[in-house]
């Protein structure tokens, strides 16, 4: 049975209490070039977002989930499926972990794997696919270990400090159904 718990981690639906770990996460200016952010959000936005992430991926049309470690419930990272599309069966996948430390232990890529499985197994989705700027060496090696293809590349796609950047399109087809 396909669950969302790994052997050293598992991922979760956010809940409330998510709320300055998330507010943290979408401020983090280090981190905006990938979150493609622009401007910082505010506790009660965050707040609002949270209160309406119950909302099912068929109507919200995405899936944020919270990554964590132990039993203690706090979150290092977060996944998301964006642009889902269910007459297609396709949807985008993004990922962030906090913090240097955390991402040298193989969370990304065991929270890779589950949201992969997940979306295959149990939203029956025909492909995933990724956005990851050409610059990216540690999210194109994430992706590309779990069978990801790059299949194009958008040049001067990124403006990120007055500078474009050129982002390539990973995808990953379920070849299994």
């Amino acid at each position: 049975m396909i669950t969302l718990k790994g052997e050293n981690i598992y991922i979760r639906a956010l809940e409330p209490n998510d709320l300055e770990f998330v507010y943290a996460m979408e401020n983090d200016q280090s981190i905006w070039e990938v979150s493609n952010t622009q401007t910082p959000y505010s506790r009660f936005l965050v707040k609002q977002y949270l209160e309406n992430a119950q909302q099912d991926i068929y109507e919200a049309k995405q899936l944020r989930l919270a990554i964590c470690q132990d039993k203690d419930f706090p979150a290092l990272g977060l996944i998301d499926l964006f642009d889902f599309d269910p007459k297609n069966n396709r949807a985008g996948v993004g990922i962030v972990i906090q913090g240097n430390e955390n991402r040298k232990q193989n969370i990304g890529s065991e929270a890779l794997e589950l949201l992969i499985q997940y979306s295959f197994y149990n939203l029956n989705l025909h492909q995933l696919y990724a956005n990851i700027s050409t610059e990216n060496v540690a999210s194109i090696a994430l992706f590309t270990k779990f069978g990801f293809q790059k299949i194009g590349t958008k040049k001067d796609w990124i403006l990120f400090n007055g500078v474009y950047k050129d982002e390539a399109i990973f995808q990953l087809i379920n070849n299994k159904f």
